[in-house]
């Protein structure tokens, strides 16, 4: 049986098989940069397009990897071109990595130099330590993004004291400039770029293979599709840059359209509002956790946001009662007939990143959806572990897309992850509509599997957001041994913890948030497994909650008696509260 294969509404559109610098920066007429006039200020008004045209190549040859291990920085985007125009792969870690997971992927990755903010840089060093690297064999492998802003133009700086003696960014900046870059065209297009580790559900973070076609192609079809983003309208930039999300959507997708990004170095409520305010921003990519802040935070009421007309999400689900919440809040301190368009889209590391986008018009009408899928692209929808048998149109199956991605140094996890014909299995579960609108319903390895019945954690977690007294929410299935099931548990934030400091108040608000679900949902969704109030829900840099640690928690509290996975569950509230 032929299986049913989807592709795009939109049309197919041309690929280049060339470099991605190329393809961003290459002159196109005269006296222009990507298409775009030298004169144009693209990030925080500093940098033009010619100033990273003419970026310098560090100390390391053709396809050698570099490490960038920094916060978003003015310097990040320059250290990411200036080394893809190099000719030399990327990878990028997270900046709130300890030594040893930093040493992790230098090591995995085949890192030969680091470039790491100052702020980084002792964390740096007690990894080459911890890789058993004389001080003298380390710092020739160690390039610093200084705080110093005058090589671009910017306020002067002291350098940080530890970076003494150390090549800086300004240094290079300073060395004769490239007057080509390294070209990848044809078949050299398939060389490997970046390195983004993927944090997956099972074992250490792996490294996928991204190519310069992938980013090429990924920056042809999304500007393919209807325009995400006002031209030349300013957009801030929170999102950390060292996921794929970011170099995608932030870095590489903002070249092609022209628009000025104002860099955050993190998120941070009253800043991101602020700068909102004060730059009149129009559009921002999102993440989940950024949603419950703004139906939350003080910062909301201080601040003019009426300028955000749009905002994408990514990264990880975003339900359809958070959205309605965030509209709510931000319309109600607008004049009647403001816009506040809020939609998501879906990727993965391993797809490049996207993959399906919601168009802003349909932003109210397929509220919950991912969107349609993007061009160029084809899709599978499967029941079976094998994709030998398709979902039913309008039923829900596992996302299977055409990938040509692999892992590095990782042969076992590429085979399980792609078929031999080239399709990654995503482990998420989708329902596609009639009109070709894809809805993710829930991770396959996620679901939590009460006596027959499938409960989506995604599905409890939406609900538990719309508690007036929950500020963050994760549910998890706990192993019941006694009934041969797993039973749904909730960990939440509470939105004012003052208020339940005490084994005691944190007992009786479980409790009532138990029996409060229960007025919500069937019967196989109770939350059996209980309630924890915990003060933070842990999650990946780009809003993934980290579900492997909450089950290490709950593995740890069923060992103290503190989860009963008898069929008295609830007794545990009574015991507490004695």
């Amino acid at each position: 049986m032929t299986p049913r294969i989807y592709t795009s509404h939109v049309p197919d559109v041309p690929i280049l098989n060339t470099s991605i610098f190329t393809r961003l920066f290459a002159p196109r007429a005269s006296g222009d940069i990507g298409g775009f006039s030298a004169s144009l200020k693209v990030i925080w008004r500093y940098l033009s397009p010619t100033e990273f045209a003419t970026t310098t190549r560090p100390s390391a040859k053709k396809g050698d990897t570099v490490l960038i291990y920094s916060p978003n920085s003015l310097a990040w985007p320059v250290a990411l071109y200036g080394s893809v125009a190099a000719g030399l792969r990327c990878t990028f870690a997270n900046s709130a990595y300890t030594s040893h997971e930093l040493g992790y992927q230098y090591q995995d990755s085949g890192a030969k130099l680091v470039l790491t903010a100052e702020e980084g840089l002792r964390t740096v060093r007690e990894m080459f330590a911890g890789l058993s690297l004389s001080k003298e064999d380390s710092d020739k492998r160690i390039v610093v993004l200084e705080n110093n802003l005058r090589w671009a133009g910017g306020p002067a700086s002291k350098t940080f004291p530890d970076a003494c003696g150390l090549v800086i960014l300004g240094d290079l900046l300073s060395r004769s400039a490239l007057k080509l870059e390294e070209k990848f065209e044809g078949s050299a297009a398939n060389e490997t770029v970046y390195l983004c580790y993927s944090s997956g559900t099972t074992g250490k973070p792996k490294g996928v293979e991204t190519t310069h076609q992938n980013m090429t192609t990924m920056v042809d079809i999304v500007s393919g599709f209807p325009p995400l983003i006002p031209g030349e309208q300013p957009m801030l930039g929170i999102l950390p840059f060292y996921h794929i999300y970011s170099v995608s959507n932030l870095l590489n997708y903002l070249f092609t359209v022209g628009c000025p990004v104002i860099i955050q170095t993190r998120f941070e409520p009253v800043e991101f509002c602020a700068n909102i305010e004060k730059y009149k921003v129009v559009f921002a990519f999102l993440i989940p956790p950024v949603f419950v802040v703004l139906t939350r935070h003080p910062a909301i009421d201080k601040y003019d946001l009426s300028s955000l007309e749009y905002m994408l999400s990514g990264a990880a689900p975003l339900g359809a009662d958070l959205v309605k919440m965030v509209q709510q809040r931000l319309l109600s301190k607008r004049n009647p007939g403001g816009k506040c368009c809020i939609t998501q889209g879906y990727g993965l590391t391993e797809t490049s990143p996207s993959t399906h986008m919601l168009e802003f018009h349909d932003a109210d009408r397929k509220i919950g959806s991912v969107g349609h899928l993007l061009p160029n692209l084809k899709v599978h929808l499967v029941e079976d572990a094998d994709g030998q048998v398709d979902a039913q149109e309008g039923q829900p199956g596992e996302l299977w897309i055409h990938s040509p991605s692999g892992y590095l140094n990782n042969v076992s996890a590429t085979k399980n992850a792609i078929t031999p014909d080239g399709w990654f299995k995503t482990g998420d579960v989708a329902i596609r509509d009639k009109e070709g609108h894809y809805y993710i319903v829930e991770r396959v390895k996620e679901l939590i599997k009460y006596k027959g019945f499938q409960v989506p954690p995604a599905e409890l977690e939406a609900l538990l957001f719309t508690h007036p007294e929950i500020a963050d929410a994760a549910v998890i299935g706990v192993e019941s041994i006694e009934q041969v099931t797993e039973l749904p548990r909730a960990y939440v934030i509470h939105a004012h913890p003052e208020q339940v400091n005490s084994a005691q108040a944190k007992a009786v608000f479980a409790n009532s948030i138990v029996k409060w679900i229960e007025t919500k949902v069937a019967k196989h969704k109770f939350l059996r497994g209980g309630v924890g109030v915990i003060d933070v829900v842990p999650k990946s840099a780009a809003g993934k909650i980290l579900r492997r640690e909450l089950r290490d928690l709950a593995k740890q509290e069923v060992a103290r008696g503190e989860i009963n996975t008898g069929f008295k569950a609830r007794l545990q509230f009574t015991r507490l509260l004695v």
